[in-house]
């Protein structure tokens, strides 16, 4: 057998060596891509956590069956379907009515589950129908998180559309009732407030109306406004939100 020269010896090991380090530095680039994820699912699924009840609000002409996705996206987060609640109201009533339905509704939800506070999840109108509850109903000291995603927080022009109605009174920009709900402080009590937005929405207009002064407000690159109810990635981070 021919026996390979010194220098070709060398050369193999270091094509080996080279490989290897490739190797190992991919793997470790995996681990890192992965742990994270891993991380963010293990503290998502603390029993702690995702025993807050979570009462989800929809929007103007919306009903319980616009939270298919989420409470999916919350089951695989931990959370059992029987700490899951929508709450159903009046988009074309009286949006003062329609927090004092929430208030009673949070109340049952407590009594169910003998939970003393619960999470609150809204989008689009729901945002104001929630802090209505929260800042004039004193619904703060009932409520541990308030996730807002693409609320009409400080209204938008897109109600000039539908003013008809007292809800859409209510929700366009400088209304008396939003001017009630802004002043002051906007994120009252022990609460943790987040908020979720985005320049595509398209019918929270400005855009930045959703965000709240004391807030976690999260700049979403680019959503539209029914499109939340179906993004598994917004959902999911508003559920390790609220387990947090």
């Amino acid at each position: 057998m021919r026996r390979r020269s010194p220098r070709r010896l060398l050369g193999v090991l270091a094509a080996v060596t080279v490989a290897f380090t490739l190797f190992s530095s991919a793997s470790t680039a995996g681990a890192a891509e992965t742990s994270a994820p891993a991380t963010a699912r293990a503290a998502a699924v603390q029993p702690l956590s995702t025993g807050t009840p979570v009462v989800f609000v929809h929007g103007y002409t919306g009903s319980a069956s616009n939270w298919v996705t989420a409470m999916s996206v919350f089951r695989l987060n931990g959370w059992s379907s029987s700490n899951l609640f929508a709450y159903e109201y009046d988009s074309y009533g009286n949006n003062i009515t329609n927090a004092q339905g929430l208030a009673a509704f949070v109340n049952g939800v407590k009594s169910r589950t003998g939970a003393s506070k619960v999470a609150i999840v809204n989008h689009s109108m729901g945002g104001l129908v929630s802090q209505y509850y929260l800042k004039v109903l004193g619904g703060n000291s009932s409520v541990s998180h308030l996730a807002s995603i693409a609320g009409a927080n400080h209204g938008t022009t897109a109600a000039g559309a539908c003013l008809i109605y007292t809800t859409c009174q209510q929700m366009y920009p400088g209304s008396s009732f939003i001017s009630q709900l802004t002043s002051g402080d906007e994120t009252p009590g022990d609460t943790k407030y987040a908020t979720w937005y985005s320049a595509c929405d398209g019918v929270i207009l400005p855009y930045t109306s959703t965000r709240l002064t004391g807030a976690t407000n999260n700049n979403v690159i680019c959503q539209n406004h029914i499109g939340y109810l179906a993004d598994t990635v917004v959902l999911g981070r508003v559920a390790r939100f609220i387990a947090s």
